[in-house]
């Protein structure tokens, strides 16, 4: 392909994160939770695909971005001095061109749904392509990029139904929230990092209160996704997975009390038994 260099893709894989899949499933998850529930049950097989297909690309291209606005700062950093760019086995052009090609992809991907859904990826490709950017300028990072996860929520309920129904915006709000929280856990992981490099996140902005805020956005989170159920009268073993979460976030605050980062870093990576607890639950609504 033009731009990239077919001996360096190994690096071009690890660039991605394909080595850290992680990241996919925390994406995965809620673009799964709009299917199932924009369908009633089990969305077109062609549509899911289509999804699927796309979160692995723009998580990729997101990884992509990220590591490119980044490039001149992961080097001071322990945990991504490693990374491909900083250590210059691929170039700054590279990722560049590496970018464009996952974009198009995705958007060759959605092309084979509605008009209103292509209309709305455009906003998908905004939100992932400024928030490795907004971490220079706002406190709020982890916010931009819960919104970006949870774009496909309405993305899936316009593909599928051809409708945005008001509380699909709750299941959106509640994602949004869920991403704030775990990706503040991620970010006190590198707090003390990035405050010598200049790098914003909620986890500095938080402060002591880091803890604190974290609960109160999973609150929030089993708050609007039990609203959720409620309004599309969910049957009540479905509310089992409810009752799961809620131990799951007790266990992750036993894992952040104490701040240490690896600590931290294992609750993150945590989430995604959470978002595959609410993804068994919305299934067993429809299926069982």
């Amino acid at each position: 392909m033009f731009g990239l260099k077919s001996e360096n893709k190994d690096y071009y894989l690890q660039l991605m994160r394909f080595d850290k899949p992680v990241g996919i499933y925390l994406l995965l998850w809620p673009t799964l939770w709009g299917l199932l529930m924009a369908a009633e049950g089990m969305p077109p097989i062609s549509v899911l695909i289509i999804f699927v297909a796309g979160v692995v690309v723009m998580r990729s291209a997101g990884c992509v971005i990220n590591d490119f606005a980044d490039r001149n700062l992961d080097g001071e950093v322990e945990r991504t001095q490693n990374r491909p760019l900083p250590t210059g086995k691929i170039t700054a052009s590279e990722a560049k061109a590496l970018f464009a090609y996952l974009i198009c992809l995705a958007f060759i991907l959605v092309l084979f749904l509605n008009t209103a859904t292509i209309m709305l990826s455009v906003v998908a490709l905004l939100l992932a392509s400024i928030y490795p950017f907004m971490k220079r300028y706002t406190q709020l990072p982890q916010v931009v990029l819960g919104a970006a996860f949870g774009w496909a929520i309405p993305m899936a309920f316009m593909a599928v139904s051809n409708a945005l129904p008001w509380w699909m915006w709750l299941l959106y709000i509640a994602n949004l929230c869920w991403t704030v929280a775990y990706d503040t856990q991620y970010a006190m992981v590198d707090r003390r990092h990035d405050l010598q490099v200049g790098i914003k996140s909620t986890a500095i902005l938080f402060g002591k209160y880091d803890t604190l805020i974290i609960m109160l956005l999973q609150l929030i989170t089993l708050g609007l996704l039990t609203t959720v159920f409620l309004i599309n009268q969910f049957p009540l073993h479905s509310y089992t997975g409810i009752v799961i979460v809620c131990g799951l976030f007790v266990y992750q605050y036993s894992l952040c009390k104490g701040r240490e980062e690896p600590e931290c870093f294992k609750a993150f990576l945590h989430n995604n038994w959470v978002g595959m607890t609410i993804t068994i639950s919305i299934g067993l609504a429809y299926f069982v």
